[in-house]
């Protein structure tokens, strides 16, 4: 259990600094905007994680396995060349529209705070983290993803409490954003492939990794959707400002489920393990014992560390955060369904269809309910979400894992 608990310490205890940074911004974000600006502000960010999900495509599900796989620098540097390459290629696209969509759901007086935050959300998907996850580095996260958003947040901090402009935040975030890409490219990238030069050859490279990419998209759609449902379907700040904290307490808890995910994703996989299905095992128990104790802390105390995080005006209801919860608890349980055990054996059409109902499902049920302007139901939606894909992924994952372990190999 050594390397496990090593590489536990390396994936958590570093990027423990990116939870720092809603603990330091948002509380200060919530009492400038008021109830208003929070849901607009949130809502921007919500929009800015799907985008940033279909920049990323493929690449934190596949990437690792790819990079793992390959070995060699030369060969990894290849790998990673593509990615940027087709990144950006998608990032053309997909930057505008998400610009017009926030423009369109946020509050008047906050659209250029909800746009800077989708921005500066949105280029997460150039982080290089899914390649210090296959490498096994996670000073890689450290230095090349969790450092400049903690910077970034450090600088905006202080320029948010003198002026009140949120804004501020996106755009230093963008700056460090953008230097810490560079900065990777130049140690760990191929030399003069930062911008794609042919378009057509970058399709191609993008093109295989569609399946893949819908699981990601399909997923994202409904877990980035409550908080900008809400704000577009009911009229009243005040009643999805509640909503849009919880959401905010949801997402500081699922970078311990990023977390875990990231550290059992590459042991689980090692082709030399004496016995696999006793590291899937307990991958999957681990899973399943922080989305409870996470599900159980959301449904008790979320409502009160909401009022204490971003004051009473916009404190977060119980039943809300209750579903919230059970999202927490099925999202963590079906994360090593996916990322270990589906995405490895290449049953990405069976992840994808599942993904698909479930977003489906809770999509509808979330546009039903911001529509009844039933706050609670939309964060409802989601649970039934994430409930639905677990259902649906645990058979087929637990058919999957080995039945015995090797003898002819040693385990480390």
């Amino acid at each position: 259990m050594r390397p496990v608990l090593l590489r536990l310490a390396g994936f958590t205890l570093l990027p423990l600094l990116a939870l720092v940074l809603p603990f330091l911004l948002l509380p200060i974000v919530a009492r400038v905007v008021g109830a208003a600006g929070w849901s607009s502000i949130t809502s921007g960010q919500a929009i800015g994680v799907f985008a940033a999900t279909i920049i990323l495509w493929s690449w934190n599900i596949s990437g690792p396995v790819e990079i793992a796989r390959s070995g060699a620098p030369a060969a990894r540097a290849a790998l990673y060349a593509s990615s940027v390459r087709t990144r950006v290629v998608i990032a053309v696209v997909v930057l505008p529209l998400m610009t017009a969509i926030v423009l369109v759901v946020a509050h008047e007086g906050f659209r250029l705070d909800a746009v800077t935050m989708a921005w500066a959300t949105a280029l997460t998907g150039f982080s290089p983290a899914w390649y210090g996850i296959g490498t096994g580095q996670p000073r890689i996260l450290a230095v090349y993803d969790t450092l400049p958003r903690f910077f970034a947040a450090v600088i905006s901090a202080p320029l948010i409490v003198a002026t009140g402009q949120v804004w501020t935040y996106g755009v230093v975030s963008l700056l460090t954003t953008v230097l810490a890409m560079r900065a990777f490219q130049l140690r760990f990238g191929e030399p003069k492939t930062w911008m794609p030069k042919n378009p057509r050859h970058v399709i191609r490279e993008i093109l295989p990794h569609a399946g893949t990419a819908g699981i990601n998209l399909t997923g994202s759609a409904y877990a980035s959707s409550p908080v900008p449902i809400a704000t577009a379907t009911i009229p009243t700040a005040a009643a999805t400002a509640g909503l849009a904290s919880a959401d905010a307490i949801y997402r500081l808890g699922l970078f311990s489920v990023v977390a875990l995910g990231n550290t059992f994703q590459g042991w689980t996989l090692e082709h030399d393990s004496a016995d696999p299905r006793r590291r899937h095992v307990t991958a999957l128990t681990a899973h399943a014992i922080l989305g409870l104790a996470g599900g159980a802390f959301l449904g008790l105390f979320g409502p009160w560390v909401s009022g204490v995080m971003f004051g009473e005006a916009v404190r977060a209801e119980m039943l809300t955060c209750a579903y919230y919860g059970a999202s927490f608890f099925f999202l963590s349980a079906s994360t090593p369904l996916i990322r270990n055990i589906l995405i490895p054996a290449r049953r990405q059409k069976t992840v994808l269809l599942w993904t698909g109902i479930s977003a489906a499902v809770g999509v509808l049920l979330m546009i039903l309910s911001g529509i009844m302007s039933n706050v609670p139901a939309v964060a409802l939606g989601m649970a039934v979400s994430e409930a639905l894909l677990f259902v649906g992924l645990l058979p087929p994952a637990l058919r999957l894992i080995p039945a015995t372990a090797r003898p002819s190999t040693v385990d480390r």
